[in-house]
């Protein structure tokens, strides 16, 4: 192998060199950050049963996401997603702060979640369908011709 290399011309060998350090650089991972959590020193801070949600978010900002049922919690999320190569993405890495609020307003509990806590949960993005099923642009826009009434205009008056 050696005296094959050898052989090879100058541009050659830097071309064959540049190749195998692309080559090698290709199979490092590759890291993400996705989200936001306070650091410990801020989270320290909230005093439970004294802050307020205005006075959370004075200190540690707002939250990623923040409870389905209203005044719930605030949630911050943060995820370290490591990428190698050809493989499938992998998270590594997954905090979650969760600052609760009882009817009040008030904080009553603040905990911190990890991997190591329970099984990754996925993220995911739901997108509500729309109504319009296998139409294109012409058909809809042709099809809204008889069903135009002047009556339905706000501010229009009889």
């Amino acid at each position: 192998m050696l005296k094959v290399v050898n052989r090879l011309k100058p541009a050659s060998r830097t071309l064959v060199l540049a190749a195998c350090v692309a080559g090698i650089s290709a199979c490092s991972p590759v890291f993400e950050n996705h989200g936001y959590i306070p650091p410990p020193e801020d989270l320290a801070e909230i005093q439970v049963g004294v802050d307020t949600r205005e006075s959370v978010l004075d200190s540690v900002g707002a939250p990623s996401s923040s409870g389905v049922v209203r005044d719930s919690g605030f949630y911050y999320v943060r995820s370290r997603v490591r990428h190698y190569g050809p493989k499938r993405p992998e998270v590594v890495e997954r905090e979650l702060v969760a600052i609760s609020f009882d009817q009040g307003g008030v904080v009553r509990n603040i905990e911190r979640f990890g991997l190591e806590d329970g099984i990754v949960v996925p993220l995911e993005r739901r997108v509500t369908e729309s109504s319009i099923q296998n139409r294109g642009f012409l058909r809809q826009l042709f099809g809204n011709i008889g069903n135009f009434n002047p009556a339905n205009i706000p501010g229009a008056t009889n």
